[in-house]
């Protein structure tokens, strides 16, 4: 436990430095603002929220956002060659990715989740509130294992990232239940419609099961991913930022 509490404390103090903490500020405010498009819609307060939730929030800043956060943790320090000083370290490798991604979900907790919980008090919906958190939190939880083993297999964590957001998720994700069924940004946006009773029924996703059920196909994309970059890294072989 120690171990983990050094792995995370080091997470939030070294990996994420000022610049990082700019960078994430804007999604966050991105996430504001389209609560207060909802006001500029000419339709319900709840229908509009609803659309500008799934559409913008889950499909556009909660990724970048996550993006961020799990490029910060592992990625970035991998490429510039500082992420050695860790990996030789007496620490196991898995717990180094299970702390990097503690720190990493931490900084969502906290940032994008209230932000998404926030936009939905500017849009004059309240009732969202519990919903919008969650479903951004458990989204964006999931997005930074993703972007954490991305990070450990290729140093273009940004351009992949983007790619399997934009290309695998929106794209495919919307014409295949199954890729959507493994999806961040679809599960976060269904755990949303479902936990709020005054979406409308239009945007729920026929194929995608109960909010728990949910709840725990993200925390198994997590699990994947975490595993993933735990075998990577039991592979990684030193080099500096030249190479």
């Amino acid at each position: 436990m120690k171990r983990f509490v050094v792995i995370v404390r080091y997470t939030l103090t070294s990996c994420l430095p000022f610049r990082r903490w700019l960078a994430l500020l804007w999604p966050c405010l991105g996430t504001l603002l389209f609560g207060a498009l909802t006001h500029a819609v000419d339709s319900s307060s709840a229908r509009a929220f609803s659309h500008i939730a799934v559409q913008a929030v889950f499909g556009l800043t909660l990724p970048v956002a996550a993006l961020i956060i799990g490029d910060a943790v592992m990625g970035a320090e991998i490429r510039s060659g500082t992420f050695h000083f860790t990996w030789l370290t007496p620490v196991p490798n898995w717990q180094i990715v299970v702390g990097r991604w503690l720190g990493g979900s931490a900084v969502v907790a906290v940032t994008i989740a209230p932000a998404a919980a926030l936009a939905a008090v500017i849009a004059g919906v309240p009732k969202a509130v519990p919903a919008m958190y969650v479903a951004a939190l458990v989204g964006g939880v999931a997005y930074v294992a993703l972007f954490s083993m991305i990070g450990c297999i290729t140093r273009r964590t940004a351009v992949w990232s983007l790619a399997v957001v934009f290309l695998i998720e929106r794209l495919l994700g919307a014409a295949l239940t199954g890729i959507a069924q493994l999806s961040p940004t679809w599960e976060s946006q269904e755990i949303f419609l479902g936990y709020y009773d005054d979406a409308p029924s239009s945007l729920v996703r026929d194929g995608i099961p109960t909010e728990v059920v949910r709840c725990f196909r993200l925390a198994l994309v997590s699990a994947g991913c975490l595993l993933i970059a735990w075998w990577r890294l039991s592979r990684l072989t030193l080099s500096g930022a030249s190479d």
